[in-house]
């Protein structure tokens, strides 16, 4: 049987984060469909909208369907040039935007680019602040000011730790430190001394060593850190030391970054 395939854009006024998230999340409710990810950020001039119109005219001539379009585009003009091009239209701020209004007694502003304002000065710093956090103790990079750490990912390298990091630190403001085991950690048969005394604050990833094996040979093709051999290996004395020491583990193999980070929020029981 075929996988079906169609084309999907995320498009935005601004970075298009809202509609990216949102769109993957409703998106993964349908694993039998194989989509085509094209991301359009910025589309904030009716220019810039014509152009985009003419991709969405060669996507259906290309593909036969359709393509199917999530935004946030509360900018009138562009959200209704859009609306009437070929495609299937799915304006997420439509959906909310009216009735919020409507129970707020207020109606909305319908302005590009509020949701990324910076309406908080202090809020801001902070989040650029758990940000440079998480760069400066990715992969081990830093070991110092690990107590200030929220949470502290550890796994065998390319489980995923380090787009999970980040992702916690941009969208919820967590101070995320990421520890990437290694073949010393694995001889030694236990973490780094900075590691242990933060075991509070840890948490697992593990990953299938077939998917780990597909990961690392696009990054270092034919190399013995990709094989399959090794992978196996790496990932069976890491779930040792993390049973060992009772971590909470959890399996990157098929979860999202969004999917993963909501989990690790609700083990952390933090509430950022």
């Amino acid at each position: 049987m075929t996988t079906e395939r169609r084309a999907i854009y995320f498009v935005s006024e601004s970075t298009g984060i809202t509609a990216e998230t949102l769109g993957h999340s409703l998106l993964s409710q349908f694993p039998g469909i194989q989509f085509q990810r094209h991301y359009r950020p910025f589309i904030n001039t009716k220019e810039k909208a014509e152009e985009l119109i003419q991709e969405f005219e060669k996507s259906r001539e290309a593909t036969g369907h359709l393509p199917l379009v999530f935004a946030t585009m509360p900018e009138q003009e562009i959200n209704s040039l859009l609306m009437q091009s070929p495609c299937h239209y799915y304006e997420l701020y439509n959906a909310f935007l009216e009735k919020l209004g409507v129970d707020l007694h207020t109606p909305p502003a319908h302005e590009f680019g509020r949701s990324h304002g910076v309406t908080n000065g202090n809020s801001y710093d902070s989040r650029i602040d758990t940000i440079n956090f998480a760069l400066a103790h990715d992969d081990a990079m830093s070991m110092k000011n690990l107590k200030n750490a929220d949470v502290i990912l550890v796994g065998v390298s390319r489980s995923g730790k380090t787009p999970t990091s980040l992702y916690l630190a941009l969208h919820f403001g967590m101070r995320v430190a990421n520890y990437p085991l290694t073949e010393d950690d694995f001889e030694r048969n236990d973490f780094p001394e900075e590691i242990i005394a933060n075991k509070d604050k840890l948490i697992a990833l593990t990953i299938d060593p077939k998917r780990l094996h597909e990961v690392r040979e696009k990054r270092r093709p034919g190399s013995q850190y990709a094989s399959l051999a090794v992978c196996r290996s790496e990932i069976n004395k890491a779930l040792e030391l993390f049973q060992r020491y009772g971590l909470k583990t959890m399996d990157t193999t098929s979860s999202s970054i969004e999917e993963l980070a909501s989990r690790i929020i609700r083990e952390s029981g933090l509430n950022p």
